[in-house]
């Protein structure tokens, strides 16, 4: 079985080192001219998928945007990961997910195990009650060749006065996660497979990234204000790990499928031009 990190590094080998957001929200929906319900919700995925799951390296559907249409927008988002499996695209379900003991190895059975109608490549995690509480998801993620992207520093005004809190230990916050994530990723080759979570418009955050031997993904590019070019000031050294994301800057080029490729490539050749990585 080959571990997500081994899977990822090979996918932005061949398709390139970008992660392209599926965030059905209303406002977008409306723009396309669907309606905001179920009906529209599907035919947005579809076009999507039909648009870009076979070019880019990773797919991150946003979970909340399709629960909130209940059981038939979950079973949109279950029909959505299968075709993007099945066009060769990764999914990393952006959900954020974060608790204890049996509720966590839940939420674990639900994403990461295979025999599960939601099952992914990886999910994002909230580590606020503690790296270790995320445990389950952890070793269910190995064990099934899975990733968790925890998050580290996030764009939002509102994080910076937990993740920049500093603990007894003179660390912040965000850098014991980043130290914590480091040391599951240790030895592993060509890449580890629990990655974090960096805003791509933190700017110079002052924390060590260097030895997370994990990939790095940086949201908030394009229409949150991020740029491929300002990736070297937030992640220094770390750059060549790093997994650049955009939802909004791609997604506005729709409904023409034709439209949201060219804006695919478009925003892929910034990523490879910043990043250093040929085509």
């Amino acid at each position: 079985m080959e571990t997500f990190g081994t899977r990822l590094h090979r996918a932005v080998a061949e398709r390139g080192p970008l992660c392209v957001g599926i965030d059905p929200h209303p406002g977008l929906l409306t723009a396309w001219g669907l309606s905001d319900d179920v009906a529209g919700l599907e035919r947005f995925c579809a076009t999507v998928v039909e648009a870009i799951g076979d070019r880019v390296a990773v797919v991150k559907p946003q979970s909340a945007f399709f629960e909130r249409f209940g059981a038939r927008g979950v079973g949109v988002l279950e029909s959505t990961i299968r075709q993007l499996r099945d066009l060769g695209a990764l999914t990393l379900l952006d959900v954020k997910r974060g608790d204890i003991g049996s509720t966590v190895a839940a939420y674990a059975s639900a994403y990461l195990d295979p025999s599960s109608p939601l099952y992914v490549d990886a999910v994002t995690a909230s580590p606020y009650l503690g790296v270790g509480s995320l445990a389950p998801m952890f070793s269910t993620a190995a064990e099934h060749g899975g990733g968790v992207f925890v998050l580290a520093l996030t764009s939002n005004p509102e994080g910076a006065s937990v993740q920049r809190a500093v603990g007894a230990d003179g660390r912040t916050v965000a850098q014991t996660v980043i130290d914590e994530i480091s040391q599951l990723n240790r030895g592993a080759e060509p890449l580890g497979s629990f990655g974090l979570v960096v805003g791509a418009t933190v700017g110079e955050t002052g924390h060590d990234l260097d030895s997370v031997n994990g990939p790095l993904l940086a949201p908030g590019l394009g229409a949150q204000g991020g740029t491929p070019a300002g990736l070297r000031t937030v992640f220094g050294a770390a750059l060549p790990s790093v997994l650049p994301s955009y939802s909004r800057e791609v997604l506005g080029a729709g409904p023409d499928p034709a439209d949201l490729r060219a804006a695919t490539e478009r925003v892929l050749a910034d990523c490879r031009a910043a990043l250093g990585t040929a085509d």
